[in-house]
């Protein structure tokens, strides 16, 4: 049986950021999905599968930050990494615990975006084991 290979998602409202992060993200070798919005990521049948959250901060409906206070309240422990347009934005996200692994301003250099999901997975015990 083949080894799953850890589950990344991204939400992001932009479609083009939504897209190129999912197609980068699969060219490192992880299994990626994405969501237009967070509603869509709190439905999706694998969430507990999901290994790292890449979320942009700035998005209608519920923000990336709304998204991660409700996956705390559903005892979801997901580690996250938040993307914005606004880097002054990181400063309130400073204290929301530690399922926040970093926040990237876009355009991220994907060097970054790999650092932060290898912490992620490292939190969660997924990790390569490469370091």
């Amino acid at each position: 049986m083949p080894i799953e290979k850890p589950l990344i998602a991204i939400v992001d409202d932009d479609q083009s950021m939504r897209e190129a992060t999912k197609g980068l993200i699969r060219s490192l070798g992880f299994d990626a999905e994405a969501f237009s919005c967070a509603d869509d990521f709190l439905k999706f049948p694998r969430l507990r599968r999901t290994a790292c959250l890449v979320t942009d901060i700035h998005m209608p409906g519920m923000s990336g930050l709304d998204l991660h206070r409700r996956l705390v309240a559903l005892g979801e422990s997901i580690p996250t990494v938040l993307i914005t347009a606004f880097p002054n934005e990181n400063l309130r996200a400073r204290g929301l615990g530690p399922d926040i692994i970093g926040q990237l301003a876009k355009p991220f250099d994907e060097q970054d975006l790999l650092d932060c999901i290898r912490a992620a997975l490292a939190r969660r015990g997924d990790g390569e084991g490469d370091e």
